[in-house]
């Protein structure tokens, strides 16, 4: 579902994205990991074609991010770190606008906001104005935007951050729900993320892919601890002089 083929963007002379390369199957929750500023968020604005690589490119659900990126779109929902959801309107006039500029119409898209409605549980604030919505509560109906078409490959950049437990765990089972039909990608600088919903991950340091693989596998090149395994393959690459 998703072919990256050695992307690069550089911002000046800061290189965020460094010749990164992978691929990711339906079926498959593959998390990027890293620390703040390691090119998690620049990768992902590049696959939803937000941003234009430098140089390589990428393919999701077989269209060129360069050549097709409209196509790309129709076929991926993102839900970027700050999602920007309008605040004087209410979630269902909010849902219903993001479904008309997806084409949707009438009674398929009556039905979808009810889908998404009831799988992110915001069935009680769907008529409030977002801008009345607690912090988890607009998490959630960024969730729920990107889901109402219900495309094959959801790209969701921190999709736990700033949630209480009971909220992270929430989302944390909808994905989870979601994994096996579907490719999902997700950005996160929280370990523990990666052990509760994915079934691979990858290291970023950098700029750079640092190391691949699924959760257990990390744990024990860390001797069973993830964290540690984190720490010191992120320090050897700043030893080492990783692109800035």
């Amino acid at each position: 579902m998703i072919k990256v083929d050695r992307i690069t963007k550089r911002f000046g002379s800061i290189v965020a994205v460094d010749g990164i390369e992978f691929e990711a199957k339906q079926g498959e929750v593959l998390g990027f990991l890293g620390p703040n500023g390691a090119g998690k968020s620049t990768t992902m604005k590049m696959l939803t074609c937000f941003l234009e690589p430098d140089s390589g490119t990428a393919e999701v659900a077989g269209f060129d991010i360069r050549k097709n990126p409209v196509e790309v779109r129709r076929r991926l929902g993102y839900v970027p770190e700050n999602a920007p959801i309008y605040g004087d309107m209410t979630v269902r006039s909010f849902l219903r606008f993001v479904g008309d500029v997806r084409g949707m119409k009438g009674g398929a898209l009556r039905n979808a906001i009810d889908r998404v409605v009831s799988l992110c549980t915001i069935d009680g604030v769907v008529n409030q104005t977002i801008e009345t919505l607690s912090k988890g509560y607009k998490r959630r109906v960024g969730l729920a935007q990107a889901l109402l078409h219900d495309p094959d490959v959801l790209i969701l950049d921190e999709p736990t951050d700033g949630l209480d437990p009971n909220q992270k765990h929430h989302v944390r089972e909808m994905i989870r729900g979601m994994g096996s039909e579907k490719c999902i990608v997700i950005s996160t600088h929280i370990l523990e993320e990666v052990d509760a919903v994915c079934s691979r991950a990858m290291i970023i340091g950098r700029g750079r892919l640092l190391a691949d693989g699924t959760p257990a596998e990390l744990k024990e090149r860390g001797n069973g601890k993830l964290d540690d395994y984190f720490r010191k393959v992120t320090l050897e690459h700043q030893t080492k002089g990783g692109a800035a």
